[in-house]
């Protein structure tokens, strides 16, 4: 199983970027979703997560400016962030819960690659 993300770069602040992630591999399924970031220094922090089915969830700091999506045929998952400002720098990883057999009894979690924001002010 592999995740790759994409869409990361530089922007002025106010400004947008969409990241989105694949997975590929072989498995049964996609079960929660997400996006996370971090900043050198600090933890690894939640940024949104959306579940199979049903409603997201975001961080406090992205909410209003951050959308996330996903597309199950595709298994992807997207992040459309607006209004961008330079707090939001960071290398943004996306994170999948999979389950890889039919008979697996817990999720496996996995990681993308981390894709880089970088926002000026």
């Amino acid at each position: 199983v592999q995740l790759q993300a994409s869409g990361g770069g530089s922007v002025q602040a106010g400004g947008s970027l969409r990241l989105s992630c694949a997975a590929s591999g072989s498995f049964y399924a996609i079960n929660g979703m997400g996006w996370y970031r971090q900043v050198p220094g600090k933890q690894r922090e939640l940024v949104a997560t959306i579940p199979r089915l049903g409603v997201p969830n975001y961080a406090d700091s992205v909410k209003g400016r951050f959308t996330i999506s996903r597309d199950n045929t595709k298994r992807t998952v997207s992040i459309q962030m607006n209004n961008l400002n330079p707090e939001d720098t960071a290398v943004y990883y996306c994170n999948a819960a999979i389950r890889i057999t039919r008979w697996s009894v817990s999720d496996s979690y996995y990681w993308g690659q981390g894709t880089l924001v970088t926002v000026s002010s």
